[in-house]
């Protein structure tokens, strides 16, 4: 279903091959924009961008919601040559300041519902240099170059355009290259101009980009744009749009899912979801409920290996390589070829010692473009001329692949990776806390992580842990996805012969103590674990697909 572009196609030139489009193009709270005027406003951006350089192409941090204003400058970005750097907006403090430092941005866009997260940082060549788009200074800028032409010359297939976050396993940030031409690869995955794509994902997010905007794009379907994702209106939107395509991210079907059914669940044109990470119960929930494909797959900022569904695939499967991809399981220590995995009769893994390894991409150099100024992270992935992935798979005897966890410390909760330094170091200021590890635990819905924090107290009989609780959620830095669902209560940590923590016993031993408290749901206060809390935890597990996930 995929359709090639131009082999020489930039993402500049899927920009303008929109220029005369003003059938179809973006829709935003009630407002329809054709492609044409988006193209027009682009220019406009372009231009500004341009001013704005003081050396060469400038790296514009872009902290802004699902807005329109987003996706001109995006595309602004892609006329230049500017550098779109796409900051995270769930991060916090010191840890938002370095990620526009670590890129070298001279400029931040932001609006005001982010602005105050600047307030205070170091921001390095930026400082200074911050733009809000609802400010008279902003709309100056603009009117400044109104009606402005495309760029008299555009960048070239191998010139930078974004800069993509992950996170990594000591905390610091990697920030993962994104050439024109690769951008551009994207807007060929078959939409037509008919289609109507639906974006609820944040546009910081390669989920976002490369299913939604860059195909509406390079086909001309209407892109549907919102805010940020709402699972209440994700189906009457998918509705009032007559949406063909939704993207989505680790537990967003389950979200939807949690809304109340209606006589009318089935009413609307959507065709194909996609839902990487979520989990096996969800997708075949959803498609029985609302009557539409789930397609998961497996793929990263780094494009360098991508697992599609195959047919016949037990639903917790990542998939098989995509067309010319040479994907394998190895040894870390070897680099030889893993044995293929068993199963009982029950679907469960008998052979994980043997069968799990690291997933590698054997061809995939020429896909994988590096991280931005960081030639470490870089050569950690690229070895013996392989792309070595950072997650854990096996795969059965047809070649289907299957997850099995992360090399690196790092957890990865409702899509976001984040690693847990930077939890630790915000839960260790605490009052109360003298030591503290933050590791991940298996989700029970799906691949993604949830957070679990050990603490260590002087007595956890009378620490207070919804003051605990409180005090974290009064935290700036905290990013929006490092509450901890599990915290163990001890009085000390253990060590190591070196007197260095020891993680080990500790991730081992996960919820199965008697001092742990635990969130139940989302959005309810923590709580003590009993007995029976933990039967039902692990009923849950059965109950998903995911009792694989406690054996390890």
């Amino acid at each position: 279903m995929t359709a090639p572009v131009p082999s020489d196609a930039t993402a500049a030139t899927i920009v303008l091959s929109r220029a005369d489009d003003a059938e179809h193009g973006l829709r935003f709270e009630g407002a329809e924009i054709p492609w044409r005027d988006v193209v027009a406003d682009a220019q406009v951006r372009a231009a500004l961008l341009t001013a704005q350089r003081r050396g060469g192409p400038p790296h514009v941090a872009l902290l802004l919601e699902n807005v329109p204003e987003m996706v001109y400058l995006l595309a602004g970005c892609a006329l230049s040559g500017s550098v779109g750097v796409l900051v995270n907006s769930t991060r916090r403090g010191d840890e938002l300041a370095r990620d526009v430092r670590a890129t070298d941005c001279e400029l931040v866009i932001t609006d005001a519902a982010h602005a105050a997260l600047l307030d205070g940082l170091d921001l390095g060549a930026a400082d200074g240099h911050v733009l809000t788009i609802e400010s008279d200074t902003y709309a100056a800028l603009l009117a400044d170059h109104a009606d402005a032409p495309p760029p008299a010359s555009l960048p070239g297939e191998r010139d930078l355009f974004l800069l993509l976050f992950t996170s990594g396993s000591t905390g610091a940030p990697k920030a993962v290259k994104v050439s024109q031409a690769r951008a551009a690869r994207t807007g060929g995955m078959g939409f037509r101009s008919k289609d109507v794509l639906y974006c609820s994902m944040p546009l910081f997010h390669g989920n976002a980009l490369f299913s939604c905007l860059f195909p509406a794009l390079g086909s001309g379907a209407t892109l549907v744009l919102r805010r940020r994702f709402s699972a209440s209106a994700f189906i009457p939107d998918i509705r009032a749009h007559g949406a063909t395509f939704a993207n989505t991210v680790g537990r967003a079907l389950s979200y939807v899912l949690a809304t109340p059914p209606a006589d009318d669940d089935r009413d609307h044109r959507l065709k194909v979801v996609l839902g990487p990470e979520s989990s096996p119960v969800d997708v075949a929930a959803f498609e029985q409920r609302f009557g539409c494909l789930v397609v998961t797959g497996y793929g990263s900022s780094e494009n360098a290996v991508i697992l599609v569904p195959a047919p016949g695939a037990p639903r917790d499967a990542l998939g098989v390589p995509a067309p010319g991809q040479d994907i394998a399981v190895v040894d870390p220590e070897t680099g030889q070829e893993r044995p293929r995995a068993r199963f009982d009769d029950g679907g469960r893994l008998v052979n994980a010692d043997e069968a799990i390894g690291e997933i590698v991409g054997r061809n995939a150099l020429e896909r994988f473009e590096g991280y931005y100024n960081n030639d470490e992270a870089t050569n950690a992935r690229v070895r013996n001329g392989w792309y070595w992935s950072g997650d854990l798979g096996y795969r059965d005897e047809a070649g289907v692949f299957f997850f099995a966890g992360r090399t690196a410390d790092w957890l990865r909760v409702d899509g976001e990776n984040f690693a847990a330094g930077p939890v630790e170091r915000v839960v260790l200021r605490a009052p109360g806390v003298s030591g503290a590890v933050v590791f991940g635990v298996p989700d029970e819905r799906t691949v993604d992580d949830q957070v679990m924090a050990v603490l260590e107290v002087a007595d956890p009989a009378s620490f207070d842990v919804a003051a605990f609780e409180g005090w974290l959620r009064e935290q700036r830095d905290l990013g929006t996805k490092w509450m901890p669902r599990y915290v163990r209560l001890l009085t000390a940590l253990p060590v190591g012969a070196t007197d260095k923590v020891d993680r080990t016993p500790l991730r081992a031993m996960r919820w199965d103590a008697q001092d742990v408290w635990w969130r139940p749901q989302r959005g309810e206060p923590l709580a003590p674990m009993s007995d029976a809390d933990r039967a039902e935890l692990v009923g849950r597990f059965e109950r998903n697909g995911r009792a694989s996930a406690l054996s390890r």
